[in-house]
């Protein structure tokens, strides 16, 4: 199928977006080989042929040197278009962000607001302005620690402060329609030298647009036993201009706005005209009085008590109290209270104000705003990511001893610690020359928490071969329309089952569970490795391939947020483990098990290339050397002792994360070094006496690349179920390389032949198990049933995939009502439900539904003949 190469027609991600008055976004689209050369131009227009200004960039490339992945950013103004269409030609001038640097500040112009970011000190952003009025100063981030000390069975705790102290600025786009800046540093105690929490802070700047993008993330570097982190935010200073009537604080709350001020014209002789004056101030309008004729009700007013501080605290995911005080030593007494705030505040006076959103405020609880000292001449508006009301983040493991035989934890050894893991928040910054309607307020407060994005259709991702081999929804006949009713159910059921059990928090929000226990009707949340998935068997790849063939916003956002998650929380930065990530566990980094499979580039590049997402680019980079921390913790240390090699890896999951890491190294950079890499690992298996059949483990050294047959035939699963086979199929069309293709055919062909078989063909010594999973290879077998034209392969991958006892799932209609008395609310569930197995089931469907679903129907009349 060819692919369209006049334009490519761009979509809004779900609906047309919110109605703000103007809109900054990214976005990325996939070439196919040879369509775009690097210095051909791209113009963006509108539905109606009008031009918009577009600033592109490539983000990976093709064995050629043409572009496989760009990155384009456009600024839009008013009414948004349904459609914008991207084709060769000259880009459409713009009036361009501008971009200055000193040697003490960097400073960015986007021709609606001036932000002022130093380049040392504790204030990240020196000052912003609009309109010639200032909108803020001083914003920097904040930690409070808590120490514990424990004394006679008392524990006493004592807080200390730290603000952000910068380290390193650097501009990474300076227009003209985006311009980028990262700010990097660590929290500092006040009155003290210790520095802790390593962050980094980019801030995303559009031509004409009065909004910042802000992208934070902190890597925790502490001692679980003793560091104790009770607040964790990021704090703005505000000016307060005019009567403190006219000053106004505003929350967005499950669906409306809360809407006061410092002092309101509310009082037991409230009426009449100024009633409606009231109204207009709750309103944001700003009121006047006569001096003479309302002399009376200003006294009254100036007699009223005035409310310096308001705070909304997130206490769960279904919980938030908006509180305010008069002055601190007072107390502080409940407004309102709801269920999940969309996450906004705004605090300002005459001249405007600042408004800041805190993106999955409620999914990622526990988390507030608070605004201070609303009265003075200039107020303080925190967002804190870990809300100092709450309890302080306990990041220690659940257990001193590791449960390798009752809860399958891996290895003895005690490994859990949270030095290394790390967790992104985004905030969205919005600059008003007045203070905003509830309507427009309303309007950022949607769009922070689901921010605009431009996706292409499905068919263009699919005729771009982007990531790999999959296809698109197929419902030509009976069997093709159930096995989609199946991927659809599957979506569903995770969906609601993330709201039925509340799979929300800071550091698990993202992230779904491995096994269920249907006597509890729970999951085994406190089973080691049934509890959380971090990323086994890879349904990340299953949640991205199913956006890309439907286009759906509500997968995109499940796709994205286990992206968010998987990629900071389960991956070690930096550290003993740097670049290798746990197993599934109770707690997130809980296992001994430290694998590269769990933070590879295959997992995470789709949210990368799609959204250009600068954070998932640091990651991606960080884990492109995990093979070499492999040689002080070898993945097969508990089953081969030390020997001539430098480290042992499989060929999946070790070796094909490694390829994962290097093949996307290559593309984004052009880097032939990691090609080659590539290269040397696959001519060492080309040369062992059974290449690639047996999976098997070998000899491993991270400098030369090159790996060691040991003679071990006990096969591998685990090489076919954690994304080895989706990352060697697109590497396949980057190779080239037709012995290449034969190689993983030959898996699909072996791995489920009769033991005696496979005894024949293999050489050497065939070990125990290893093949014993046979619908995690189904996808790999359709791949050598379609090379090898091997209709009889093609009838047995469907045979598994279809049969109930081996393969299929049935979701449709599985979930069932559990007793009133068996749980304690009203629940429904799947008894058997494992990710497992819907994750991998899901994901070869899609691959055999490519390469074999003409033999379906066959098949389907063959199982159900049996």
């Amino acid at each position: 199928m060819s692919v369209q190469t006049d334009r490519i027609e761009l979509k809004w991600l779900g609906t047309k977006g919110h109605a703000a008055d103007g809109l900054g976004v990214t976005w990325g689209i996939p070439w196919a080989e040879g369509q775009l050369q690097r210095d051909e131009p791209l113009a963006l227009t509108g539905a109606g042929g009008e031009a918009v200004p577009v600033q592109s960039w490539p983000t990976a490339y093709w064995p050629d040197g043409s572009v496989k992945w760009s990155a384009h950013a456009a600024s839009i103004a008013g009414e948004r278009s349904d459609a914008y269409y991207l084709s060769k030609g000259a880009p459409a001038a713009a009036a361009g962000v501008k971009v200055t640097s000193s040697d003490d500040e960097v400073v960015v112009d986007t021709g609606s607001i001036v932000c002022r970011l130093n380049r040392e000190g504790s204030s990240l952003i020196r000052s912003i302005q609009r309109g010639g009025s200032l909108v803020c100063t001083g914003g920097r981030l904040l930690c409070i620690r808590e120490e514990r000390h424990a004394t006679s069975g008392v524990v006493t705790r004592k807080e200390h402060p730290f603000s952000s102290v910068i380290s390193s600025v650097a501009v990474e786009q300076s227009g003209p329609v985006r311009a980028v800046v990262r700010i990097e540093g660590n929290h500092k105690l006040h009155a003290g030298v210790r520095e802790w929490l390593p962050f980094s802070l980019r801030l995303y700047f559009y031509a004409g647009q009065p909004t910042i993008k802000a992208i934070h993330t902190f890597k925790f570097d502490g001692n679980p036993h003793m560091d104790f982190i009770k607040g964790l935010g990021m704090t703005f200073k505000v000016p307060m201009n005019g009567p403190l009537y006219n000053r106004h604080v505003r929350f967005a709350g499950d669906a409306g706005i809360f809407a006061e001020s410092p002092k309101h014209l509310m009082t037991i002789r409230t009426s009449g005209k100024y009633e409606e004056l009231f109204r207009r101030q709750t309103a944001g309008e700003p009121v006047s009085f006569d001096p003479e004729e309302d002399e009376r009700f200003i006294g009254l007013i100036e007699e009223s008590a005035v409310w310096d501080d308001f705070k909304l605290v997130q206490s769960s995911a279904d919980s938030y109290t908006i509180t305010k005080r008069t002055q601190e030593g007072c107390a502080w007494i409940r407004a309102a209270f709801g269920q999940r705030s969309l996450g906004t505040a705004y605090a300002g006076g005459e001249n405007g104000g600042l408004s800041v959103g805190v993106r999955n405020f409620w999914k990622k609880y526990p988390s507030s705003l608070e605004l201070h000292h609303t009265s003075k001449e200039e107020a303080e508006l925190t967002a804190w990511f870990w809300s100092p009301d709450a309890e302080p983040m306990d990041l220690r493991h659940y257990d001193t001893t590791t449960h390798l035989q009752s809860s399958y934890e891996g290895f003895d050894e005690m490994r859990s610690t949270p030095y290394g893991i790390a967790n992104t928040s985004e905030l969205a910054l919005g600059c008003y020359e007045r203070t905003p309607s509830h309507a427009e307020l309303h309007a950022a407060a949607l769009e922070c928490q689901s921010p605009s994005l431009l996706v292409c259709r499905p068919e263009h991702y699919y005729e771009a071969r982007a990531f790999g081999i999959w296809s698109l929804p197929n419902r030509s006949t009976s069997a093709h329309a159930r096995l989609e009713d199946q991927l659809d159910a599957a979506i569903e059921f995770y969906k609601e089952e993330i709201e039925q059990r509340r799979w929300y928090g800071f550091w698990d929000y993202g992230d779904v569970m491995h096994s269920y226990d249907p006597t509890r009707h729970t999951w085994r949340y406190d089973i080691g490795g049934c509890a959380w998935q971090n990323t086994e068997l890879v349904p990340n790849m299953w949640l991205w391939y199913m956006f890309l063939r439907s286009g759906r916003e509500d997968i995109f956002r499940l796709a994205e947020a286990m992206t968010r998650h998987t990629s900071e929380v389960d991956v070690y930065h930096f550290g003993e483990y740097a670049g290798l990530g746990s197993r599934h566990n109770v707690v997130h980094w809980g296992c001994g098990c430290k694998e590269a499979r769990i933070g590879m580039a295959g997992l995470h590049r789709f949210y990368y290339y799609l959204t250009a997402d600068e954070r998932i680019g640091d990651i991606m980079n960080e884990v492109t050397d995990s093979d070499y921390t492999t040689v002080h913790l070898d993945p097969m240390r508990y089953y081969f002792p030390k020997d001539e090699y430098p480290t042992h890896a499989r060929v999946g999951p070790d070796w094909a994360a490694f390829s994962s890491n290097w093949m996307t190294r290559w593309e984004r950079y052009e880097d032939t070094s990691y090609r080659d890499k590539l290269l040397v690992g696959i001519e060492s298996l080309k040369r062992m006496p059974n290449r690639m059949k047996n999976l098997a483990v070998h000899g491993y050294d991270p400098k030369t690349g090159k790996l060691y047959d040991m003679g071990n035939n006990a096969g591998g699963h685990l090489a076919i179920c954690m994304g080895g086979p989706q990352v060697w199929m697109e590497l396949a069309f980057m190779l080239k390389d037709p012995e290449w293709e034969t190689m993983l055919a030959e898996i699909g062909e072996f791995y489920n032949l009769p033991r005696e078989v496979k005894e024949e063909k293999l050489v050497g010594e065939l070990g125990k198990g290893g093949y014993s999973w046979p619908m995690f290879s189904t996808g790999i077998a359709a791949y050598a049933a379609s090379r090898n034209q091997d209709a009889a392969l093609a009838q047995l991958a469907w045979s598994i995939l279809l049969n109930d006892e081996v393969g299929n799932v049935h979701l449709g209609h599985s979930a069932q009502a559990v007793d009133e008395l068996g749980y304690i609310r009203p629940i429904r569930e799947i008894p058997w439900i494992a990710t497992n197995t819907v994750s991998q089931w899901s994901l070869n469907a899609i691959v055999c539904l490519e390469l074999i679903g003409p033999s379906l129907a066959q098949a389907e009349a063959a199982a159900g003949s049996d």
